[in-house]
């Protein structure tokens, strides 16, 4: 398939009243919004979305994978969050990968079964219904659309077609075939070829009945435990039937008078906040949208925020990480203070970089509820592995621990990882005894450029009043550490100009530019669902705003968003 990929067409944001929902496939959008009109609030239509994603995008998500879960009550302002993210094996411990000859320098291969780490998904969609949910819909009525796609078939899109075949050529190079049930005569389908799945419908018919014991235990259970075996790894029943989601309490920061709320670590939410807190300080609007000086303090936010999170975030139950003192607005200022108008600032190499892919969903129902949520296998199919007639790949997130025995993200048995998927909700300031007001659900899939998609989309709306189809339209920047040059590297999508890249080069930073066509996957794919247009100044200080729902889908996706 040809890489190049032109996004050129135009498309206005939705807007509608009553309930809307998001995502990178329509036939996921659809479903959702199903749900929402058979009296399903927003958690139930997102785990109907999860699930379809499972069908129409196996090569970013499925039941194998994690989750994360942001939700907010329409009724009271709480905003809660599921941690759905599993953990390594219990008998998975350093001296075990030592034993085998793993290390720092040579870890096990990206899709060996030694990284597979344990499915957070399905129990996270379970207590999603159960905790947040309408409870006028069942789980098995959630998971029927899902059931419907896999059973009946789906037409592959446009961009699930690129990403799945590169998926199976990346799997292939490494010596891996990817199993039949996720190809079609033994290939990735081609854009438009109908793709069916009945193994998973089967699964997701036995999760709809059973619920969690549908899956961590009996034939799925046993079926996960068996070729990971078959392929040298160690997870046991026992840890499949341990695992359970755990509830967290949300981090969050101020900016300029709007709340950003983040999961906790083990998920990389910090980053985003870590990056927020440091451009606060910054003078953002007055430098133009995407202009030079816009992108050389930017990029140098996310160079300082990422170092800070890539060598804390880990599973919080294995280290202390200390949220309040890298939250603390004192922090972020002496993090400013380092930046240059003039010259790159030097900042130190983090201990590790991190990959993955990803489905970033959201939903707004008519009693004000929202959910944003994130599922992953981590790389593509994640290690490619395929229980026996389960439909679904096993995820590779465990690939994210490191073999450095002193790092806080250290490989440890019945740990989390240092987790990159994180989704996302916006609040406003609360009058004297009123709950917090939501403004929006957003998120940007993509690995670390999550966080920083998260960050740039959102101010595209603070600092510049675009609408959430415009923000998501906007070219987006994408910095990471190239550890073979032991540099930072930013990357510019088409759109950028070329002074901007010559400029950049001037003041020291190493640029990649123009990114083109599909290889603009590395900005991530997004969405956004607004409550009121908070975000056009002339209305930004509306004493009464308004119910009217606005959102934008990525263009670099083949979704949409539907409303009624």
């Amino acid at each position: 398939m040809s890489s190049e990929f032109a996004f050129s067409s135009r498309r206005s944001p939705l807007v509608c009243l009553h309930g809307c929902s998001s995502s990178s496939q329509p036939l996921a959008t659809g479903i959702g919004l199903d749900i929402l009109k058979r009296g399903g609030n927003a958690a139930d239509a997102a785990v109907a979305m999860a699930a379809a994603l499972s069908v129409t995008e196996p090569c970013s998500t499925g039941p194998g994978g994690d989750a994360f879960c942001l939700f907010y009550d329409g009724n009271t302002g709480d905003i809660s969050c599921l941690n759905g993210s599993g953990r390594s094996p219990r008998a998975q411990t350093l001296e075990l990968l030592e034993g085998r000859g793993y290390s720092a320098e040579a870890p096990p291969p990206a899709f060996d079964a030694l990284n597979i780490t344990v499915p957070g998904a399905p129990a996270c969609w379970c207590d999603t219904v159960q905790m947040f949910g309408s409870h006028k819909v069942s789980l098995g009525e959630v998971l029927g659309g899902a059931v419907h796609l896999a059973q009946e078939g789906v037409p592959v899109a446009k961009v699930a077609a690129y990403q799945w075949a590169h998926w199976v050529d990346a799997m292939r190079h490494a010596g891996k075939e990817l199993d039949s049930d996720l190809l079609v005569e033994g290939e990735a389908p081609r854009h438009g070829q109908v793709f069916r799945n009945p193994a998973l419908a089967r699964t997701f018919r036995e999760l709809g009945e059973s619920g969690k014991p549908g899956f961590y235990q009996g034939r799925v259970a046993q079926a996960v435990v068996d070729v990971i075996h078959q392929n040298g790894g160690v997870m046991t029943l026992d840890d499949l039937s341990g695992h359970d989601s755990e509830v967290v309490t949300p981090i969050s920061t101020d900016y300029k008078g709007v709340r950003l709320w983040e999961p906790p670590p083990n998920s990389q939410g910090l980053a985003a906040l870590l990056m927020l807190n440091i451009l606060e300080n910054l003078p953002l609007q007055d430098l133009g949208h995407n202009s030079v000086d816009y992108v050389h303090l930017l990029v140098q936010a996310v160079s300082l925020a990422l170092t800070d999170a890539l060598h804390n975030i880990s599973d919080p139950d294995h280290v202390i990480i200390p949220l309040d003192r890298l939250l603390d607005k004192t922090h972020s200022r002496q993090l400013a203070q380092q930046i240059s108008m003039d010259r790159a600032s030097e900042v130190g190499a983090p201990a590790v970089t991190i990959q993955g892919d990803t489905v970033y969903f959201c939903v707004v129902d008519c009693q004000g509820n929202a959910c944003s949520f994130v599922n992953s296998n981590y790389m593509g199919f994640g290690s490619g592995l395929v229980p026996r007639d389960c439909g679904f790949s096993l995820q590779n997130r465990g690939a994210s621990f490191s073999l450095r025995r002193n790092h806080s993200n250290c490989i440890a048995g019945g740990k989390r990882p240092y987790h990159t998927i994180m989704a996302a909700l916006v609040t406003g300031p609360a009058s004297v005894g009123q709950k917090p007001r939501l403004l929006a659900a957003l998120g940007v899939m993509g690995a670390m450029m999550q966080p920083q998609g998260h960050v740039q989309v959102l101010l595209n709306m603070l600092e510049f009043g675009m609408d959430p189809q415009q923000a998501l339209d906007a070219p987006r920047v994408y910095v990471e550490y190239d550890q073979k040059a032991d540099q930072w590297l930013v990357h510019l999508e088409e759109g950028f100009g070329k002074e901007v890249c010559d400029e950049l080069r001037r003041r020291g930073h190493q640029v990649n530019w123009p990114i083109t066509g599909f290889n603009r996957s590395r900005f991530g794919r997004g969405q956004i669902i607004t409550v009121g247009d908070w975000w056009n100044p002339s209305v930004r200080q509306a004493a009464h705003p308004t119910r009217v729902l606005w959102a934008g889908s990525d263009p670099r996706a083949d979704g949409c968003s539907q409303g009624y």
